[in-house]
C-alpha cells in the first residue's frame, strides 16, 4: 500500500489539508505531518520530525506544500527505498523572492499576529477567498507562536535545496497556481530545470491550491500516486 504524507504550509499545524483530504479517496491512506507550534526550528530539525513521521513499512508519496517543499525534496533526495514519489505544491526549492530577503530581517524585530493581518486571505485564496476558508486560516494560524512564524520566514529567505532536488530521482509532480502571488512562477521553472523530469500540473488558482481546489487537486494527486 502506498501513503500520501502531507508537509504543511508555513503554521505547520496541518489543519489547512482539511478540505483537501475531506476530497480524496477515503481509500488512500494519508499521514498528515504536524510541526511543533512552539519550538524555532529550522529547515534541518523539521526534516528530522518529516523523517521521524514516515510509515515503516508502506511504500510512501511525499508532497510539500508551499514552506515545506523543501522538506520534501530533502526527503527524496536521500533515496529512501519506499519513497516512490514527490509532490511539490506551491512552493520551491530556493526562496521565491530573493529581492525581497530584507523582509526576513524586518520580521525578526516586528510583532506578527498573523491572524489579525488584514488581507491575509486575500493574498493567500485570491477570488477564492471566502469566510469558511478564512476561519481555516484562523484556526491554523492561532496555534502557532508568532516568533516561531517570524523564524520560519527568515528560514524561507536563507533557504537553499537545489542541489538536493538535482539528486531527486522519483516521479516528481509540480502543482502551481496561476493566481499565485506568494511565489512566482520563476520557483516552478527553477525546480523543473534542476529536475528535468518534474511534470508540472497548473491550475487557474490561487496560492492556497489544495484549500481552494480540493476536488480538483486530489484527482490529480491520486492518479499520481496510483502511477508511483
Amino acid at each position: 500500500m502506498t501513503t500520501l504524507v502531507l508537509l504543511p504550509g508555513m503554521d505547520g499545524t496541518g489543519i489547512a489539508f482539511r478540505p483537501f483530504l475531506a476530497a480524496l479517496d477515503p481509500a488512500l491512506k494519508v499521514v498528515v505531518v504536524s510541526y511543533p507550534p512552539d519550538r524555532a526550528l529550522g529547515y534541518d530539525a523539521l526534516l528530522a520530525v518529516a523523517r521521524q513521521a514516515l510509515p515503516a513499512d508502506d511504500d510512501v508519496v511525499v508532497l510539500g506544500e508551499s514552506f515545506s517543499g523543501p522538506i520534501a525534496i530533502a526527503l527524496a533526495a536521500e533515496g529512501l527505498p519506499r519513497l516512490r514519489g514527490l509532490v511539490l505544491c506551491a512552493t520551491f526549492a530556493r526562496n521565491p523572492r530573493p529581492r525581497a530577503a530584507v523582509l526576513g530581517r524586518i520580521m525578526a524585530h516586528v510583532p506578527m499576529p498573523l491572524t489579525a493581518l488584514p488581507g491575509l486571505s486575500r493574498v493567500l485564496l485570491g477570488r477564492f477567498d471566502s469566510p469558511a476558508l478564512r476561519r481555516l486560516l484562523a484556526e491554523s494560524l492561532a496555534s502557532v507562536s508568532p516568533a516561531v512564524m517570524r523564524f520560519r520566514a527568515r528560514a524561507v529567505m536563507a533557504v537553499d535545496m537545489s542541489d538536493r532536488l538535482r539528486a531527486v530521482t522519483v516521479p516528481t509532480l509540480y502543482l502551481r497556481g496561476r493566481e499565485d502571488r506568494v511565489v512566482p512562477a520563476a520557483a516552478a521553472l527553477w525546480v523543473q530545470a534542476q529536475a528535468p523530469h518534474t511534470s508540472m500540473a497548473p491550475f487557474d488558482g490561487p496560492h492556497g491550491l489544495l484549500q481552494s481546489l480540493p476536488f480538483e487537486t486530489a484527482g490529480v494527486i491520486e492518479a499520481f500516486v496510483a502511477g508511483c
